[in-house]
């Protein structure tokens, strides 16, 4: 049969060349990439195996073979295989791959750049940087042998090929100058740093006598933990990830009893590219008995620790399980909630005794913990304690956690303050917080946009209640210094009866503010009303917000304010000041202006003293 000609996609295109023509200097980890690519295919069979046991005949394996005189490394597994379908799929286009995300990824350190390529799902691709010509056996254990050829120039072959044996070849003609990887010991050096706890036999053919095992051909999680060190730890991260960077921190524990799992998870030190894509997979490896069953299971944790990896081993589960089995299983549910109870331990662990890297975890993946507040309300408290905020007192960085917060909390102050907005530039200047500052009262400052949901759910922490500083409640407002405002709203009586009107109803009502100390105005919500931020962010979303009018409070100490009460008899006047002062409060916020033209216009005829302008001037 002749062999057909296809082309590669322009995403593979660009990925060969990439790889071909790059001068990564930690080109070993295609080995490591090859072995995990055959022992994926070696636990497909397995999992195939529960409904056709006699799939499997013997022993599986993954073995290397050097060919000297040839130039060629074989890695070769008696594992799933592929049919010629899957082979035009899973060789011939990466489109499923990120390729486009592995290109913008790259960082310029090759070391680094080289170990994203597992990560990306291009671990295949990366034979080519050591080869200059690359041919694959493979044949499924019901189907015929196909042969894939390709010098990575930008086509490829493919023609049936006569292998008998199911199992899938990769072999890598090497470049001259790649040759190393003939050497017996420098293979086996590779396998030991790289795949050395992979839970099948990695042989090594000679070029006289029989393969040897070079790895423990033991898995990882099996082992009692004392035969375990850190590195080994870090090294099946690797293998289990292709992740580059080490972990944060791993839970190993082993579960006798009723139930018996054991379970390994990993909290990694850097967020995934497509951590918020929703139509990514999610989940740690689900094992059966040692027989891989699912690579991401999502019923065995919630969305919001969808960041930890690793995986869990029970015997108390069908090897036949199945998504729709795990959906609503008693004992899933159980190992579920000892997983989460597992992960939030592994954080307190982290928050208490290694504060620096517990903020680069907070950096990385507070946003996701936060939607632990809204999703588990069982494990809320927990969750709220690991939060990090940043407040009147810490600006830079989230630091401060809820427990420190009401440790530094005034005798007089009762409540948790916080207060939300679209960035924290904006809430650090908000005019909501000047009083609360005069008064020695620490606010949170919540500039994620999942923060309004997060307050929504977390109404109490240890006791105390949570309140937003730009709530219209008396009682927050008024713990500040108001010894004048009795007579002050008597003086603006007038003034505060005519603005709603004059605004067109804008607002709720008007009244003099307790809060404000150098602004001249601000908007605050009912007291059982939506903040203004959580409305934006419905109707942004194109849901339907209620229409809640805002209060408008007045500094009546400021001079802007003053000139509202010499201003009644003026209509145009009043009306412009009127306007200046709500568009103020609105953009001070971070709010937008139905009519910025006009409120510019407005604010340069006052300026200028024009029209009603003089009693600005005055």
């Amino acid at each position: 049969m002749t062999a057909e000609r296809h082309e590669f996609q322009t995403e593979t295109r660009s990925l060969l060349r990439l790889m071909i023509h790059s001068l990564y200097s930690n080109k070993e980890i295609f080995l490591r990439e090859l072995i995990s690519n055959a022992s994926d295919a070696c636990d497909k069979l397995r999992f195939a195996a529960i409904q056709q046991p006699d799939l499997i005949d013997g022993e599986l394996f993954v073995e290397l073979q050097a060919d000297k005189f040839a130039g060629t490394l074989t890695i070769r597994d008696n594992g799933i295989g592929m049919s010629r379908d899957e082979v035009l799929d899973n060789l011939g286009t990466i489109a499923r791959s990120g390729t486009k995300k592995f290109m913008e990824s790259l960082s310029g350190d090759q070391a680094k750049d080289a170990q994203l390529i597992g990560q990306f799902g291009v671990g295949f691709y990366s034979a080519f940087l050591v080869a200059d010509k690359v041919t694959v056996k493979t044949r499924r254990a019901d189907g015929e042998a196909t042969v894939w050829e390709s010098t990575g120039e930008g086509d490829y072959t493919l023609e049936a090929g006569d292998k008998t044996e199911r199992g899938t070849e990769v072999i890598l003609h090497l470049r001259d100058d790649e040759k190393e990887f003939l050497e017996a010991h420098r293979l086996q050096d590779i396998v030991r740093k790289y795949s050395d706890h992979i839970g099948l036999p990695i042989k090594l053919r000679q070029a006289e006598g029989e393969p040897e095992a070079i790895n423990q051909a033991r898995a990882l999680w099996t082992r009692p933990k004392s035969e375990i060190g850190e590195d080994d730890y870090k090294s099946f991260y690797e293998h289990l990830t292709h992740d580059f960077e080490a972990p944060l921190a791993w839970a190993h524990h082993k579960v006798e009893g009723n139930l018996e799992y054991t379970s390994l998870l990993y909290i990694p030190t850097r967020a995934p590219f497509d951590l918020w894509d929703r139509d990514q997979q999610r989940g740690v490896k689900l094992y059966v008995k040692r027989v891989f069953i699912m690579d991401r299971a999502a019923e065995l944790l919630p969305p919001y620790l969808r960041f930890v990896r690793g995986l869990v081993d029970t015997a108390d589960l069908p090897l036949n399980v199945s998504r729709e089995i795990l959906q609503g299983n008693r004992t899933v549910d159980k190992i579920r909630s000892a997983l989460v109870k597992r992960v939030l331990d592994l954080l307190d662990d982290l928050a208490a005794n290694r504060p620096d890297d517990y903020a680069r975890f907070y950096e990385q993946f507070g946003k996701v913990l936060k939607e632990g507040i809204i999703d588990d309300h069982a494990n809320r408290e927990r969750i709220a304690k690991l939060l990090r905020f940043n407040s009147t007192t810490a600006l830079d960085k989230p630091s401060v956690g809820l427990d420190d917060y009401i440790a530094r909390m005034p005798e007089t102050q009762e409540k948790i303050l916080y207060l939300t907005g679209e960035s924290l530039g904006a809430i650090r200047n908000s005019p909501h917080l000047e009083g609360f500052r005069k008064a020695g009262f620490e606010v949170l400052l919540l500039a994620d946009r999942i923060d309004e949901w997060v307050v929504g759910n977390l109404t109490e922490y240890q006791g105390k209640k949570l309140e937003s500083a730009a709530r219209g409640n008396v009682e927050a407002a008024g713990k500040i210094d108001t010894a004048d405002q009795v007579k002050q709203e008597a003086e603006f009586k007038e003034v505060l009866a005519k603005l709603p009107e004059a605004l067109g109803h804008r607002i709720a009502s008007a009244r003099v503010s307790a809060r404000l100390t150098e602004s001249p105005s601000c908007l605050v919500a009912p007291e059982h009303g939506m903040s203004r931020q959580l409305l934006e962010i419905l109707k942004q979303a194109g849901q339907d917000a209620p229409d809640i009018k805002p209060i408008l409070e007045l500094n009546a100490e400021h001079p802007l304010v003053a000139r509202l009460k010499d201003a009644l008899s003026d209509e145009v006047g009043f009306a412009d000041l009127a306007e200046v002062l709500h568009g103020q409060a609105v953009l001070a916020e971070g709010g937008q202006l139905d009519d910025p033209a006009g409120f510019v216009k407005r604010l340069n005829k006052l300026i200028l003293g024009q029209g009603g302008g003089r009693i600005l001037l005055g």
